[in-house]
């Protein structure tokens, strides 16, 4: 069971970046999959999660409105398309994941809560 995450980069502020993270070893269909972050110096924290049984979603507040989580169910990816990115955007972004049959929802901004998570993709916002 991997987590492969790809698409940082560097970019300027109010620019847009697409992370990908593809799931291999066994099917993650019902999964939950999504993001977190940590910036230097700082905690970990949520950025974003998908129910890929059912499709709900939940944000960070600091993130919402600007970036969307999505899914491809055929490939077993988990998308997250980041638009207006901000300097504080600026971190190393991990994909996670969950089997359904753990997921607490009551704890879904604890990185403690997720059983999977991939190596990380640095993301860079130049002001």
């Amino acid at each position: 069971v991997q987590l492969q995450a790809s698409g940082g980069g560097l970019v300027q502020a109010g620019g847009s970046l697409r992370l990908s993270c593809a799931a291999s070893g066994r099917s993650f269909s019902t999964y939950v999959m999504g993001w977190f972050r940590q910036a230097p110096g700082k905690e970990r924290e949520f950025v974003a999660i998908i129910r890929r049984s059912g499709g709900s979603t939940y944000y960070a507040d600091s993130v919402k409105g600007r970036f969307t989580i999505s899914t491809d169910n055929a490939e077993n990816t988990v998308y997250l398309q980041m638009n207006s990115l901000k300097p504080e955007d600026t971190a190393v972004y991990y994909c996670v994941a969950d089997p359904p049959w753990e997921f607490n929802i009551g704890s879904y901004t604890s990185p403690t809560t997720y059983d999977k998570w991939g190596q990380g993709t640095l993301v860079t916002v130049s002001s």
